[in-house]
Parts: structure tokens; C-alpha cells; sequence
């Protein structure tokens, strides 16, 4: 039976207190990328529990396996298929030299199909049919981490991508027990390299460590047992393969358990475990809500969790309607991710994408770049996003999004740094009005969608220069906004 929280009882509008322009931004900005002022207005006026079950209108996890979303296009690239599942079908009915020789003529051309795939993600990310599955790709590749920088073949890294946008809300049991199987992981972090006879502990510490139970919650001896159950799991290209002479078929004690283990049990014992539902609900609760998490909070959400069979919608729907998350002090809190800030301003301005390399070098100044987190922890998130380096380059690629010019500065592919004189050619026009009052508090509430300082407003109404119906005078306006410590939170 879960326990229950104050703070985890739904949200439910009130003439003092109710669902109003700033809470639906807060709901499209958490579970999702931020909306259009369009989006926006949808959502107000569904409501809260409406426009929440709109969101979670994505496909279900198992309803096939097998489906894919469209595909990175890689016609562009030489010695490339299409696609991936083009690359898929030229290695059905070739001998493993064959597919090894294949192998070796496309690694050249790996690199540019995993930027590619990063490409064609943020493109989902911001004009995608799902926001929600997306957020949760984004919030599960930082949780089971594998980064292209170790991976030679793009479509595992493509293939995982795909794997985490089914699981993204589905069955947590499941999804441990995909994962473990996924070649990305099994090559990141060593398990295609476990064998009876030479153990690697790689995987099995990173699943308690940071994937089910976290520090505190398991045993050196509990690894050690772990890894032997998990020899002999590795893959052949993109298939999962058992190789049973690889196999510790030894008994194994884990966790004060007693038995000839394989992976799946192992799994099947971690979950078992209270701690592990707790940490995966803490989990969820910091990335979408709040870094300040009570004990007895987690706690009851990690009953909702268990108590579902680590069903994960039951929980996420409880946490995105609860009142923990519509809380005061919650809302305009977070740090965004460097994701989230530039995919957001090409959705709140309305833009076309940039150029892919544009995108990514910014991106990787500000220290997230998709497909390549630094390390198996991936991103540590809040504060660390901002120093004063990417603090400068936050603020420039916002201007820079917006149609400024000047002080951007872009990392060409030889680590050199070359101004950006001109910002994108992405169709940003902004929209004018008759008074300048209206049009700071109309792009305000459209691109920071919460109150702001009155000296910041009446900085921004001076910077018109009595002029609101000028477009240029407009689009300056808006690049004041992008570039203020405001704008960095959601």
C-alpha cells in the first residue's frame, strides 16, 4: 500500500489559485522543450488534467517491439546507406568476414552518422509530435549513459536512442532487462568482454551504482557476484547474443540470496528491493521538478512505483499533476540544460533550425552535446551547467538565436574560434504592436512566461526607443530578454 504525501495530491485550479498562463508554460517547459504562445493557450484552456493526458499520448512501450520512428537521413554521407535500416538489410545473408569487412569500410563514415543521428534528435526534440517521449529519451540517456565517443557503430548508438524512446514510460522491469541486452551498453561498458574466466565487473557496478539502487545499497561481493551472472552476455552486430561456454554457471550469493544466478535474476532480486524503486522516483523527481526532495516524499513515491509493478506511468502522471510540482517556489527554478535552452528558443521564437554544425559547436561549449555525455554518471545538471565560460556562451547563442550578431564565438573542427558576425537565417520575425508596455509584457510572458523585475521591465520598455511598431527595434528587444539571468530558468 503506498504511503501517502500532501505533496502528491493533484493539483486542482481554484478562483485563488488557478491553472492560469504561468503554470501551463511551467507544465510545457518541464515536460517538454516549452511551448508556442498557441501551445500555450491550448493548454490553459484543457486544464491541467487534460492537457496531461494529451502529453502522455505517445505510442505505449510494448505496443511493438519492432516499430521505429523515421530515421536519420545519411544519403549525404559517402560510403553510407540512406538509413540505418538500409545499413541493417545489406548485412542480412553475409558471412560474419563479410559483415566484418563491411564493417571496416563504413567506420570511416560512423562519425559522421552518429552527428547525423545527434542532428536529426534535436530536430525531434524541437518540432517532434511527442514532447513528453522526448524529454524522457533525453532524461533516460543521461540515466543508462552510453556516449558515441566509444562506439564505432552508429546505428547501435541509433538503435539505443530508439530503444530508450519505447521504454521512455513504460514498464521499469522491462526496460533494466532491455538495456542490459542493448549492444550500445554491452559495449560501453564492457560486458561483451565478461567471460567465466575472466570476469568484468563494469556493468554489474553501474547497474546498482547508478542505474537501480545508488551508493550505499549493495556490496563489493554483491558486484562480484553480479558480473558472474551477467558472463557470456554480448552481442553480434545488433543482435544480443548468450554465449553459454562464456557462462558462469556456478551458484552465486547476492544480496543474501542464494542460487545459479544469470543476469535476469540478478535484476529480478535488485528490484526486489526497496531502495530501488525509491531511487529511481528520486530519480524522475530532480530531473522534472525539484532538486530538493524529502525522504518521506521519495519514499512514497517509490511505493507508487513498486505497488504498479514499476509500471512508470502511474508515477510520472502522479508527479506531473501533483501539487509538489505546481508548487510556487518550483516554478521558473530550474537551470536548463544547454538542450533545453536551445531547443526551447527555436520553439518560443519559432524558428527553423540552424545549420547542424552551428547547433552542435555551441552545444558543445556549453558542455552537452547529444550522443556524447562525459562520462557513465552523464550530466550532472543544475548548478554545473553554469561557470562563467558557458555562462558567456549561454547568453551569446540565445542573442545569436534571435537574429544577433557580433560576439558569438563558434569552435571550428580544428579547436580554433571564429566569430559569428550574423546570426542564423532561421525566419525570425517578430511581432510588433502599438505601445511598448504590450509588447515587452507580450514577448515576456511568451519567451520567460512569469513575472519579471519592474527595473528589467522598464530597462526593456527604454530599449524600443518609443518605437514598438519598428521590427528591428522588436527583435533587439528580444535579444535583451534571451541574454537575462530569467530567461536561463524554467
Amino acid at each position: 500500500m503506498a504511503r501517502s504525501h500532501p505533496l502528491l495530491q493533484p493539483y486542482k485550479p481554484t478562483a485563488d489559485d488557478p491553472f492560469d498562463v504561468i503554470k501551463a508554460t511551467h507544465l510545457l517547459n518541464r515536460a517538454g522543450f516549452g511551448g508556442t504562445p498557441q501551445e500555450i493557450d491550448r493548454v490553459q484552456k484543457m486544464g491541467p488534467a487534460a492537457a496531461l493526458e494529451m502529453l502522455f499520448d505517445f505510442p505505449e512501450a510494448c505496443a511493438d517491439e519492432q516499430s521505429r520512428t523515421d530515421v536519420p537521413d545519411l544519403s549525404s554521407i559517402d560510403d553510407y546507406p540512406k538509413d540505418f535500416r538500409e545499413l541493417q538489410k545489406l548485412m542480412v545473408g553475409k558471412t560474419e568476414e563479410e559483415r566484418k569487412a563491411l564493417r571496416q569500410k563504413l567506420m570511416a563514415a560512423n562519425r559522421e552518422a552518429v552527428n547525423a543521428t545527434a542532428s536529426w534528435w534535436i530536430k525531434r526534440m524541437a518540432f517532434g509530435p511527442y514532447p513528453l517521449q522526448e524529454k524522457l529519451t533525453l532524461f533516460w540517456h543521461g540515466h543508462f549513459t552510453t556516449s558515441a565517443k566509444d562506439e564505432r557503430q552508429a546505428s547501435l548508438i541509433w538503435n539505443q536512442n530508439e530503444l530508450h524512446r519505447r521504454m521512455a514510460a513504460g514498464n521499469f522491469r522491462s526496460y533494466v532487462k532491455a538495456i542490459s541486452r542493448d549492444p550500445a551498453m554491452l559495449d560501453y561498458l564492457n560486458n561483451s568482454q565478461n567471460r567465466k574466466a575472466h570476469p568484468n565487473e563494469n556493468y554489474a557496478r553501474e547497474l546498482m551504482e547508478l542505474f537501480t539502487l545508488g551508493i550505499g545499497n549493495y556490496t563489493e561481493p554483491d558486484i562480484k557476484n553480479a558480473a558472474r551472472a551477467f558472463t557470456g552476455w554480448a552481442h553480434d552486430g545488433d543482435d544480443f547474443i548468450f554465449r553459454k561456454f562464456d557462462h558462469d554457471n556456478d551458484k552465486k550469493t547476492f544480496m543474501g540470496q542464494y542460487g545459479n544466478f544469470d543476469g535476469d535474476d540478478i535484476i529480478e532480486i535488485i528490484l526486489s528491493r526497496e531502495a530501488c524503486g525509491n531511487y529511481i522516483a528520486g530519480r524522475f523527481y530532480k530531473f522534472f521538478v525539484n532538486d530538493e526532495l524529502p525522504p518521506d516524499l521519495q519514499a512514497a513515491m517509490g511505493d507508487i512505483l513498486r505497488d504498479s509493478n514499476y509500471e512508470m506511468r502511474p508515477l510520472l502522471r502522479t508527479i506531473f499533476a501533483s501539487k509538489a510540482f505546481y508548487q510556487p517556489s518550483v516554478i521558473g527554478s530550474q537551470i536548463k540544460s544547454p538542450i533545453q535552452l536551445v531547443v526551447g528558443t527555436v520553439r518560443l521564437l519559432n524558428l527553423d533550425m540552424p545549420r547542424e554544425r552551428a547547433i552542435s559547436g555551441a552545444l558543445n561549449q556549453m558542455g552537452q552535446v547529444p550522443l556524447y555525455p562525459p562520462n557513465v554518471k552523464g550530466w550532472p545538471g543544475g548548478h554545473a551547467w553554469i561557470n562563467t565560460s558557458t555562462l558567456f556562451v549561454r547568453y551569446n547563442t540565445c542573442v545569436w538565436l534571435a537574429g544577433g550578431s557580433g560576439q558569438f564565438a563558434m569552435m571550428n573542427p580544428k579547436g580554433k574560434f571564429r566569430g559569428m558576425a550574423n546570426g542564423p537565417d532561421t525566419g525570425f520575425k517578430p511581432s510588433t504592436g502599438d505601445t511598448a508596455e504590450a509588447v515587452v509584457d507580450q514577448w515576456v510572458l511568451r519567451l520567460i512566461g512569469r513575472p519579471i523585475a519592474p527595473d528589467a521591465r522598464e530597462v526593456l520598455i527604454n530599449s524600443l526607443g518609443g518605437h514598438p511598431e519598428r521590427e528591428d527595434n522588436v527583435r533587439k528587444m528580444v535579444q535583451l530578454i534571451v541574454s537575462m539571468p530569467d530567461y536561463q530558468l524554467c
